[in-house]
């Protein structure tokens, strides 16, 4: 089964150097465990576009729908047998990242 753990993160807290540490660690554990799909850091939601075209709305506005200031400031694509492995990993990864995570099935 393959989940996504979305980082949560306010604007303007990027990752210290002890964060990379953990977060590259565990990057490392999720690859030799075979959990590892893909990960990645994204843009605050300063930097978003939101687009609905349902309807050829053809709207294009600016922003985020998140309307406070904590916002997905990265994410992690992984492979788990069950949601109990994919919510331990998700709690290791909130450790190393030192922030809020969210779990969610990924679906295909």
């Amino acid at each position: 089964m393959r989940f996504i753990i979305f980082v949560i993160d306010g604007p303007g807290n990027p990752a210290n150097a002890d964060e990379m540490k953990h977060i590259d660690a565990f990057n490392e554990k999720l690859q030799e465990n075979g959990h590892w799909i893909m990960a990645a850091g994204i843009q605050q939601a300063v930097g978003a576009t939101l687009i609905d075209n349902r309807n050829n709305k053809n709207e294009i506005t600016p922003g985020s729908l998140f309307t406070g200031p904590d916002s997905y400031s990265g994410f992690w694509i992984i492979e788990a047998e069950s949601e109990a492995v994919a919510k331990q990993l998700a709690t290791e990864g909130s450790l190393a990242c030192n922030r809020k995570v969210e779990l969610r099935p990924y679906l295909r």
